[in-house]
């Protein structure tokens, strides 16, 4: 018995509430699956009719590992369906989760809420009936309480219609597990029927232990980018460490594994490397500075702005070691960059470290080859300027100065040997510290890394 179908016999002993989900991005299509296999009837809603088409033909339209499985099965239940229609939305659910996208508004650090406050309003003019409309979105603290007037405003139900903040935790690459067994849920309420509303819509992950934190909604809405700050600030901290390790001749590795050793310290997040990238952290830790300044606190939370240029800094000092094995020169030079995606095990390449070494190199006069196991396609979208192989080995022919930019297991397991028959010269930049040293030198590979001597 699956891990879904248990959960659900374990629990649904009231009417279980009709889920929508609105937006079907990487957030939305992840939930409104995962909610449809755990058992809930579930309508997908997007203003993008391909998107909506792709999705209802079984097809996933980005890289998650295990999502498209469950997507078929979900299909073949009958309790998943998609549409365009808000109007169709606001008829059927019950529970309508707001899944769509905050990126960062153009021109500055502020989080853009344009596809939120429309797809609130334009949800809230079909909801003639009791309903609770529950962001996920990741927001600046504030937004619920405003959306929250807009939709009793605009809702034809008026007061009836309740609003709540759920934020989502996910990891691409992870995103399934982190959907069906969440460390913990957190429920931002104005009321006690909210709440009933919320546990309603989690009883199968709530019946299998998942903590759930229940407070009001400007905690649920500071939860994510209080997380993801504390997140970046613990991957900039030692990288900053791996900045005085390179001129004090000491080995950020030892430094790292040492003080994982400190239970009040611990090791995850305490990887030296190229940094983070994709598109959460960046865009939400200049958020929470953008509205903390806003709300006059700016000074409590202004290190996120180091943090953020000590991330930036990793890119640079990535392309002046790739140049320091090329010579001293990279025009001419010829470059492998191994990784594309933000992360492994996903094809975001928003806010890409990878993609963003990659197109320095290539600004400075390399010819840059790039490869990765699924970004690839995403990669040539959007920078169609660069080189681009199917896999490693091939990428790798004749190059002067191979990178590894994206920790794929792939690149990590590398036979040494392998790729030094069809490089010209064995010199290899370690970004982000997935390699073993010792093997590649002994292969007669000339090795460097951030923050090692």
């Amino acid at each position: 018995m699956s891990t879904a179908h248990a959960l659900l016999e374990a629990t649904m002993t009231a009417p279980a509430p009709r889920l929508t989900v609105i937006g079907t991005g990487y957030l939305g299509a992840t939930h409104a699956i995962c909610m449809a296999v755990l058992g809930f009837d579930v309508l997908g809603v997007d203003v993008d009719p391909a998107k909506i088409e792709r999705l209802s033909s079984g097809e996933v339209p980005f890289f998650e590992p295990g999502l498209p499985e469950l997507l078929a099965k979900a299909l073949d239940s009958g309790r998943l369906r998609f549409t365009t229609s808000f109007e169709e939305a606001g008829e059927f659910g019950d529970v309508h989760f707001i899944c769509v996208g905050t990126p960062q508004r153009k021109g500055s650090n502020a989080a853009d809420l344009t596809y939120v406050d429309s797809a609130v309003e334009e949800l809230a003019t079909h909801l003639r009936r009791r309903a609770l409309v529950v962001g996920k979105s990741t927001v600046p603290v504030g937004t619920a309480a405003r959306l929250t007037e807009l939709v009793q405003r605009v809702a034809p139900a008026g007061t009836e219609v309740e609003l709540a903040w759920n934020p989502e935790f996910l990891r691409e690459g992870y995103a399934v597990d982190d959907t069906l067994r969440p460390d913990r849920l957190v429920f931002g309420t104005d009321s006690a029927w909210a709440e009933e509303q919320l546990r309603a819509a989690f009883e199968p992950i709530i019946t299998q232990g998942t903590p759930v934190v229940v407070t009001d909604l400007a905690t649920a809405e500071l939860v994510k980018v209080a997380a993801n700050s504390f997140l970046a600030t613990k991957i900039s901290y030692i990288n900053a460490m791996a900045e005085v390790c390179e001129v004090a001749g000491a080995d950020v590795t030892g430094l790292a594994e040492a003080l994982a050793y400190d239970d009040r310290i611990g090791g995850r997040f305490l990887k030296p490397g190229l940094g983070f990238g994709g598109g959460c952290l960046p865009k939400d830790i200049r958020a929470f500075a953008h509205r903390a300044e806003e709300l006059g606190v700016g000074q409590a939370v202004a290190f996120l702005r180091e943090v953020d240029g000590i991330n930036l800094r990793r890119r640079a000092r990535t392309v002046d070691l790739v140049r320091e094995l090329a010579g001293g020169e990279l025009a001419g030079a010829r470059v492998t960059a191994l990784g594309a995606a933000f992360k492994p095990n996903s094809d975001d390449i928003r806010d890409a470290p990878a993609l963003d070494v990659a197109m320095t190199l290539h600004r400075l006069g390399a010819h840059v080859t790039v490869t990765d196991p699924a970004a690839t396609e995403n990669a040539q979208r959007a920078f169609p300027e660069l080189t681009y192989d199917t896999d490693a080995i091939s990428a790798a022919g004749g190059a002067d100065v191979v990178v590894l930019l994206t920790e794929w297991s792939q690149f990590r397991e590398i036979d040494p040997e392998a790729m030094g028959a069809v490089v010209a010269q064995r010199r290899i930049v370690d970004g982000r510290h997935a390699l073993e040293p010792a093997e590649w030198r002994a292969a007669g590979w000339e090795y460097r890394a951030l923050g090692r001597p």
